[in-house]
């Protein structure tokens, strides 16, 4: 038995917010440590006042990076084998890195 449990990293569009949260659903009751992005990017998910700026984006972004470094690999959520501009960044730093990455729709 390992010391810990398995860290994953959900990456993904926030488009597919259902789709990461039934992922780290099913990530959480195999036994699983499940980092995930904490805030959704899209203006649509958002209250008219609730403005999220460049600053934070990028701050956010940078957070994410974070949560790869500590994850042991990298689960992306891809329905239809779409991957946006952020993700794809992600992707990348986690090859840069040396994790694992997995899919969950073929690329």
């Amino acid at each position: 038995m390992p010391d810990r449990p398995e860290i994953v990293c959900i990456c993904g569009s926030t488009r597919f917010e259902a789709e990461m949260r039934a992922a780290n659903r099913d990530l959480t009751f195999a036994g699983a440590i499940v980092v995930a992005p904490g805030v959704s990017l899209r203006a649509e998910d958002h209250e008219v006042d609730e403005f999220i700026t460049n600053d934070q984006k990028t701050a956010l972004g940078a957070l994410h990076l974070r949560k790869i470094d500590l994850a042991d690999r990298v689960l992306v959520v891809n329905p239809g084998g779409y991957i946006g501009d952020s993700t794809s960044r992600e992707i990348a730093y986690a090859r840069a890195t040396g994790k694992p990455i997995s899919f969950t729709d073929p690329v």
